[in-house]
This record gives C-alpha cells, sequence and structure tokens, in this order.
C-alpha cells in the first residue's frame, strides 16, 4: 500500500521523521474534511448524516457534488474498517434511486444552475479511512462503480494528509445502461461513447486536431497515474481532484487547457495564457492555456508539471 511519509528539520538541520495518527473520534474527521470539501476534493458540500429512508436504513456521512456535476457519496472510518466499501456503495443505490430527492437537494443548498448540472452518467463514492484491506482494493477494480479510496492521516501542527491508494473510473456506459433498462429507454449515442476507451475512439476529438492532442494526452499522463474522463462538454484528467481540462476549438484550431494553476503565479502572455477567474467556461482550472501548435505544447510543458505536482 501507498505510504506517505513526512519529516520535518530539527536545529541541527537533521531530517526527523513525523509520525502520523488518526483521530480519536470520527466525526472530527467528518467535519475537518466537510470544512475544506471543496479545496481538498474538488466537492461542493450538500448535505451531511443524511438519512436513506427506511428501505435502505442507512445514514450517509456525506452527500456533494463534485467538479464535474457528479453526485457523490462520501463515508469516513476513523480505523482500517473492511465495511466501508460496501456501505459506501449500497448508500449509492440509494442515490441511483433518489434523483429527484437529491436534484432537489442541490437547488437548495447550490442553487438551480448546479441542480441543472448533475451528471447522472458518473455518480462516485469517495471512502476515507486510516486504511484499506487488500480485498477492499481488489474489489474495486472490479466494480462498475466509480470509487477512490483515500487514506488519511493528521500530523502534529494541525496537519491533515489524503492519500489516494486506489480509484477506479467505473462504467459510466454500463450504469446508464442499467438505468435506461430500468426506465425502458434507449441508450443514445452521447452516452454509449462515454464508455468508449478513449476520447480518440469515442470520436470526440476533431480530426483536425487529433495528432495535436495525441501529444497533449501523452504530457498530461506523464507525471504519474491519472483518470481521463470524458464529460459532456470536456474531458478531464484528475486524481483526486481535476488537474486540467480539456476543450477543442476546431474553428479556430485550437485546444484549450485550463489547469490547476494559479494564475498570479504565471508570467500571463496574450494569445497564449490567461486567468480565468470570474470568467465563465466550460472545464475547471483558473489558468487557460491555448494550443494550437507542438511549439505551444512544448511552452505548456512546465504549466502542465506544475499542475500535476500541486495535485
Amino acid at each position: 500500500m501507498a505510504e506517505l511519509m513526512m519529516f520535518r528539520q530539527d536545529a541541527d538541520g537533521q531530517d526527523v521523521e513525523v509520525s502520523g495518527s488518526t483521530v480519536a473520534l470520527e466525526v472530527e474527521l467528518q467535519r475537518r474534511v466537510e470544512a475544506g470539501l471543496e479545496q481538498m476534493l474538488g466537492i461542493r458540500f450538500v448535505a451531511s448524516e443524511y438519512a436513506t429512508g427506511p428501505w435502505h436504513r442507512g445514514r450517509i456521512d456525506t452527500l456533494g457534488l463534485d467538479e464535474n456535476g457528479s453526485p457523490v457519496v462520501i463515508e469516513f472510518k476513523k480505523g482500517s474498517d473492511s465495511g466501508v466499501l460496501s456501505q459506501a456503495v449500497s448508500y449509492l443505490s440509494w442515490l441511483r434511486s433518489a434523483e429527484h430527492e437529491f436534484g432537489a437537494l442541490v437547488r437548495k443548498v447550490l442553487g438551480s444552475a448546479a441542480a441543472e448540472s448533475i451528471d447522472w452518467r458518473r455518480p462516485r463514492v469517495v471512502c476515507i479511512a486510516a486504511g484499506f484491506s487488500h480485498h477492499d482494493r481488489v474489489a474495486v477494480q472490479w466494480l462498475t462503480e466509480r470509487i477512490d479510496l483515500v487514506r488519511y492521516r493528521v500530523f502534529e501542527g494541525g496537519l491533515l494528509s489524503l492519500l489516494l491508494v486506489e480509484s477506479s473510473p467505473g462504467s459510466p456506459s454500463a450504469a446508464s445502461s442499467r438505468r435506461n433498462r430500468e426506465r425502458g429507454a434507449v441508450v443514445d449515442s452521447a452516452t454509449a461513447g462515454a464508455g468508449a476507451s478513449s476520447p480518440t475512439d469515442a470520436g470526440l476529438v476533431p480530426g483536425c486536431l487529433r495528432d495535436l492532442y495525441g501529444e497533449l494526452n501523452e504530457a498530461l499522463t506523464a507525471w504519474g497515474e491519472v483518470e481521463v474522463a470524458t464529460l459532456r462538454h470536456y474531458i478531464a484528467y484528475r486524481r483526486l481532484v481535476n488537474v486540467a481540462s480539456v476543450i477543442f476549438r476546431p474553428k479556430h484550431g485550437a485546444i484549450l487547457v485550463y489547469l490547476r494553476v494559479d494564475p498570479d503565479s504565471v508570467a500571463l502572455e496574450e494569445g497564449f495564457t490567461r486567468d480565468m477567474r470570474g470568467i465563465g467556461h466550460l472545464g475547471t482550472g483558473d489558468l487557460e492555456v491555448r494550443l494550437v501548435s507542438a511549439a505551444d505544447l512544448e511552452k505548456a510543458a512546465p504549466l502542465i508539471r506544475r499542475a500535476f505536482e500541486a495535485a
């Protein structure tokens, strides 16, 4: 299992490992994460300790809506509890049966625009615990749901670390097909395309930009494990949060990349980089990078690296 090690420098300049610990009460962890939910996980808070009713007989720790419009169930365990995964997945079954109820919650807490942006193709489970069993990690890879297993530790000085130890992008086409079968509907081409092996295979990349996107995709996947999620309006490259969003502008022969980089830390260049704070746009990320050639991509490489190193 991946381990996070933290060190501090003592008075003699020597590095001393700082031992992490777990919380005394589960609610401490829950409240801490809920308070910084958007900054930590890219998820907007919707509800806490939400009762699922007499049929499902449960109480969901946290409900949220992530930056890509996906409904999220978050479950916390202060220790290593092998039941956290099965519990969270069972709550996901409630979520699928309560679309109108969840939508009303989102509308009340986040507003109409957020409610209308909900993407039911990719509901998500996030399990946060002190550790996970080998069986949990294997199970994640076989389940068709979108699941993140996140290991936490607390350190002196009020530090909290969250480490993604296992993740499955799920199968949006399978989930959508199941829901459509339940409704007696026909799966449309857009939903079917969401399950393709790559955006290029799904026919979402304009032919005139295919070569440039191929090189961009290599650059965006070169910095370790990353999920590539084909969404309605953009392609998201994510770890725990979106690191980059890609949008195509074939009429202008350009690819727009929105990076999780502080625009104040960049010397902006007209026609190449732009500060998007306060400007509505598809995708997520405050720094827009406009690519029209391989030379632009080479120039953007340090910015891409910065986005991934900070994720």
